[in-house]
């Protein structure tokens, strides 16, 4: 079996001073030569891998044969984005996992060409336009314009429901669009799949917050619509209650990378919204969040920016491909480090931090072994910014207005395997149910929900 066809970079030297994307991506010869590695199996696990069970063997055999429109619809016809999901889903342990190839350490780069797919579109090079059904009358409003949201947007709008999305932020794409940074997901690629669902005729409302300028009960009376669905996210911010996290230069994941990727900070003074240029960077956490706040301080001048990490490195939550990323720009690791306080200087501004030592014991409920502290085992680190990466929390705005909207003891809504909630006529699914995860994982749970919803409209 011929090698996987690894998918060109920018050089790390060259990246560490622009925010371009990092992956290039494949011209249509490199598209198909990985395409014919496929090996069309009669029980497709990749498949059943999926959260929206793209057909994967399908497209894929279309890209062999040189169809790239028939690929194009293959992978609309159950992903509404495409181009997101071929950027960012962690396929190592999802579709490519499964391949049968994966035995061999070579499965098949089904990322790389659902993005190849995907791309090409986006560039005018193809045409896929889904079909739409007739009008059926019905009206759906989808609350947050995230992944998940925009799945659910995409499937009804193709079964003839009219869809009205309300975003709270002045710019749509949700955690696609304040949360990921442009070297890893560019903006233009998010814009080309909300154009996509724009052009069926979603409707997208930008800086409504619903739950304060509109309430759910609004939205089902004098609004009229027929259904809603939630997907607000989880974009609550968890800190460490530790001292010295009110200094100056102690930011969240959250406010540090919407400021840079929203608010354009790092375009600072051409963009009014800035933010701090650490010099030494501390960055405490270990998911794919924290790799986006290292990279990203790399890119705006850090001298060095480090990741501190309670676990060892197999622990890790963030991807292999952000962790290789992250090295090769000059990111530095400690492992087994936790922060027990933050120090400051007269000015209140932040200048160390004082790490405590952990050792690993006995595996918690995540599978993985418990950081535990080593006794007296406490040194101190220069820095001058910390960003705390150590997860986020359910946006309460929509919950505390919704008063029959059941949520659990953290504040997450409840919600069914089809994403229905306590109330009636309210969907909801992705991180406001599960707690922060993927992007596909949202799409999948948006792709549930959006077939239970359909089948209400239509049937009651």
């Amino acid at each position: 079996m011929n090698a996987r066809h690894e998918m060109p970079e920018q050089d790390p030297e060259t990246r560490r001073d622009n925010f371009d994307e990092v992956p290039l991506g494949y011209d249509e010869k490199t598209a198909m030569a990985e395409a014919a590695r496929c090996l069309q199996c009669k029980n497709p696990v990749c498949v059943a891998a999926c959260p929206v069970s793209v057909p994967i063997p399908q497209f894929i055999g279309h890209i062999k044969d040189g169809d790239f429109n028939a690929a194009a619809r293959a992978v609309l016809s159950r992903n509404s984005l495409p181009a997101v999901c071929g950027r960012v889903c962690p396929q190592e342990t999802q579709c490519e996992g499964a391949c049968v190839l994966a035995r061999k350490n070579c499965a098949v780069a089904i990322g790389a060409l659902e993005r190849f797919v995907a791309d090409r579109l986006a560039s005018g090079e193809g045409s896929a336009a889904p079909g739409i059904a007739p009008a059926t009358g019905k009206k759906v409003a989808v609350i947050g314009s995230g992944p998940g949201s925009l799945t659910v947007a995409g499937d009804l709008i193709r079964r003839g429901h009219g869809v009205t999305v309300f975003e709270a932020f002045h710019q749509p794409g949700g955690v696609l669009v304040y949360g990921i940074p442009e070297f890893r997901l560019p903006e233009k690629v998010v814009e080309s799949d909300l154009k996509m669902l724009t052009d069926m005729g979603v409707d997208i409302k930008c800086n409504v917050v619903v739950g304060k300028t509109l309430t759910i009960d609004q939205l089902l009376g004098q609004q009229g619509f027929d259904a809603v669905y939630i997907g607000a996210g989880a974009g609550l911010p968890l800190f460490l209650d530790i001292e010295g996290e009110n200094l100056n230069g102690v930011y969240s994941a959250n406010e540090y990378l919407t400021r840079s990727n929203l608010m354009k900070a790092r375009l600072f003074p051409e963009n009014a919204t800035p933010v701090l240029r650490g010099r030494n960077v501390c960055v405490f956490g270990g998911g794919n969040v924290a790799m986006d706040a290292l990279r990203t301080a790399i890119r705006m001048g850090a001298e060095s920016a480090t990741c501190v990490y309670r676990r060892g490195r197999e622990e890790m939550p963030a991807r292999q491909e952000e962790i290789r990323h992250a090295e090769e720009e000059g990111v530095k690791f400690l492992f087994l480090q936790a922060p027990a306080r933050f120090i400051g200087d007269e000015k209140g501004r932040l200048c160390a931090v004082q790490l405590q030592e952990m050792r690993l014991g006995q595996p918690d409920q995540s599978g993985r072994r418990r950081p535990e502290p080593v006794p007296g085992a406490v040194t101190t680190l220069d820095c001058d910014m910390a960003v705390i990466a150590v997860g986020s929390g359910p946006n309460p705005v929509v919950g505390s207005a919704t008063a029959d909207l059941k949520v659990d003891s953290r504040g997450y809504i409840i919600a069914d395997e089809h994403g229905r909630t306590s109330k009636e006529k309210v969907w909801a699914g992705g991180d406001i149910v599960t707690g922060a995860a993927t992007v596909i994982l949202a799409a999948g749970a948006g792709r549930k929900a959006s077939d239970s919803m359909h089948e209400y409209l239509t049937s009651g």
